[in-house]
C-alpha cells in the first residue's frame, strides 16, 4: 500500500492546443479509494496512464509514497492496472489468466496457485477456475481482469472504467462488490469513470476534471452540497441542478423568480449564478416560480417534472415531485425552496460566492 503525489502534473500531446492534464496537483492517501471523473476528454484517463507509467509527463512529478516515480518504467512502479475491455487470453483458463504475471516473474507454482485460489475465493471465482474465458458472463471476464490484478499484491490499483462494458443491472451489482473488495484489502485504487453516479456511491473522495484542471477533490458530500463552481455544481447530481443566470438589484440583494437569498448581498448588478437541486423545490402556493409542465419522469420511487418557466436566460426546470400528486403535463405549477438551499455562484468566474 502506498500514497500519491501528483506535483504540479502537466501533459501536452506534441501539437496539441492546450494540455490533456493541466498543472495538476493531487494527493491520494494510502489506502484511499479516489475516484477521477469528468466528461469525456477531461483528462480523467491521461492522469491514470501517466501514474501508470503510459503517458510521459510533461513538467511535474508523480510520487508514491516518497519516492519520484516520474521516470520509471511501468514494471517498476509496483502498479496493477484493470482496464475497459477485459484482455483476458483466450486460450487460457480463469486460473491461468489471473497467474499469468506471477508466472512471468517466475514465481513457484505452489505459490501461484495460492494467491490465485485466494484472489478467487475473494471474487467468488472459485467455481470458474477451470473455464475459458469464453464460458463466462461480461461480469465474470470482469472480475477475472480484478482477480489478475489481485494476485500481484501491488501498491496501487488503477482501474479505467472497469464497468462501462457491463449492463445496468450488473453495473450496479459489480460496483458495490468492488467497493467491498478494496476496503477489505486496503489498497490504494485510482478509479477512473465518466459516470458521476458510479463516482458518487463508490469513492471515499472524488475529484473532478474538465477540460484538463482539477476543478475540486472531496468527500461525494461535499461536492453535492457545496460545489466550488458552477461546473461542479452541474456536473454532480442526477437529475442536474437547475443554473440560472440574473443580476443583483441596486442594493446588491439577489432573488430567484419570488426566492429571496436573506443575508447573502454581493456587488450591486452583479451577475450570479443562483443554482438549486430539483430535490429541494417544493409546490407553493404563492411566490416563487410559475412553471408550465412538459414532462413528467415518472422511476417508481420518484417522480420529476421537467417544464418550462419564466427565468431570464435558463427557461428549463426540473424538480423532483413530492408524495403521489405527480401534476399532467401542459398543467401550471409555483415552485419554491428554502432560500438557505440555494447556491450563489459568480457569473464570470463560475466561482462559488459564500
Amino acid at each position: 500500500m502506498a500514497s500519491i503525489t501528483f506535483d504540479r502534473v502537466t501533459l501536452q500531446y506534441p501539437g496539441a492546443e492546450r494540455p490533456s492534464v493541466s498543472d495538476l496537483s493531487l494527493h491520494i492517501d494510502d489506502g484511499e479509494f479516489l475516484v477521477l471523473v469528468g466528461p469525456s476528454g477531461c483528462g480523467k484517463s491521461t492522469t491514470l496512464r501517466m501514474l501508470a507509467g503510459l503517458e510521459q509527463v510533461s513538467e511535474g512529478s508523480i510520487l508514491i509514497d516518497d519516492t519520484d516515480v516520474t521516470e520509471k518504467d511501468p514494471k517498476d512502479r509496483d502498479i496493477a492496472m484493470v482496464f475497459q475491455n477485459y484482455a483476458l487470453y483466450p486460450h487460457m483458463t480463469v486460473a491461468e489468466n489471473m497467474g499469468f504475471a506471477l508466472k512471468l516473474a517466475k514465481k513457484p507454482k505452489a505459490e501461484i496457485r495460492e494467491r490465485v485460489e485466494e484472489a478467487a475465493e475473494l471474487l467468488d471465482l472459485t467455481e470458474f477456475l477451470d473455464r475459458k474465458p469464453k464460458a463466462l458472463s461480461g461480469g465474470q471476464r470482469q472480475r477475472v481482469a480484478m482477480g489478475r490484478a489481485i494476485v500481484r499484491s501491488p501498491q496501487v490499483f488503477c482501474m479505467d472504467e472497469p464497468l462501462s462494458n457491463l449492463d445496468a443491472k450488473l453495473r450496479v451489482q459489480t460496483r458495490s462488490h468492488i467497493a467491498g473488495l478494496q476496503r477489505r484489502l486496503g489498497v490504494t485504487t485510482v478509479y477512473v469513470t465518466h459516470d458521476q453516479v458510479e463516482a458518487m456511491t463508490m469513492g471515499d473522495r472524488v475529484a473532478v476534471l474538465d477540460k484538463g484542471e482539477l476543478q475540486q477533490v472531496d468527500t461525494p458530500r461535499v461536492l453535492y452540497s457545496r460545489p466550488a463552481n458552477v461546473f461542479v455544481a452541474g456536473f454532480v447530481g442526477s437529475p442536474a441542478m437547475n443554473l440560472v443566470e440574473t443580476e443583483a438589484d441596486a442594493q446588491g440583494r439577489v432573488s430567484l423568480g419570488g426566492i429571496a437569498l436573506e443575508g447573502r448581498t454581493v456587488e450591486p448588478g452583479q451577475r450570479v449564478t443562483v443554482g438549486v437541486r430539483p430535490e429541494h423545490l417544493r409546490p407553493a402556493a404563492e411566490d416563487g416560480i410559475e412553471v408550465e409542465v412538459d414532462l413528467v419522469e415518472e422511476l417508481g420511487s420518484d417522480a420529476y417534472v421537467y417544464g418550462t418557466a419564466d427565468l431570464e436566460g435558463s427557461p428549463l426546470v426540473v424538480a423532483r415531485a413530492v408524495g403521489d400528486e405527480i401534476p399532467e403535463k401542459g398543467s401550471r405549477l409555483r415552485l419554491s425552496a428554502e432560500a438557505d438551499l440555494l447556491h450563489l455562484f459568480d457569473t464570470d468566474s463560475g466561482l462559488r460566492i459564500d
